[in-house]
């Protein structure tokens, strides 16, 4: 069994599979996911497990240069948006390295999934709570 946080097999094993600048999205529950990508659908029922806990576990085992939120996350859920992004400062911290940050509409954004190596769906049911990861690499 392994010991590190995450436990879900498909997570576990997308992450594994990225190479530098491949990316992932973390979706909440409305999200259309494109059948071009892989979904991977963690939802139980509403707010369960919330965003910001599939992020937090996510990010412990990605490296993360990029990533890419909807413009529309600042004016509907300010709340989320500032915890996120004060996440993403302290997961420049741990890594040692600067995440570039980029805002796009929320119609760019869901045609920027279509290329997403998989897409995790969560419980989270508040406005815009997605995110697409890029990953880095760790030399």
């Amino acid at each position: 069994m392994k010991k590190a946080k995450l436990l879900n097999a498909e997570v576990s094993q997308v992450i594994a599979s990225l190479g530098h600048t491949d990316s992932l999205a973390i979706a909440d529950a409305g999200l259309p996911i494109p059948a071009t990508s892989r979904r991977i659908d963690l939802a139980l029922t509403q707010g369960v497990p919330s965003f910001l806990q599939v992020f937090s576990v996510v990010t412990d085992e990605m490296q993360v240069e990029r990533a890419v939120l909807a413009e529309e996350i600042k004016r509907q859920n300010p709340v989320l948006h500032e915890t996120l992004i004060g996440q993403l400062k302290q997961l420049e911290q741990q890594q040692g390295n600067t995440i570039t940050l980029e805002y796009v509409s929320h119609q760019a954004f869901k045609q920027q999934t279509q290329t997403t190596r998989a897409v995790i769906r969560s419980g989270e049911c508040s406005p815009y709570a997605n995110i697409i990861l890029f990953a880095g690499v760790t030399f």
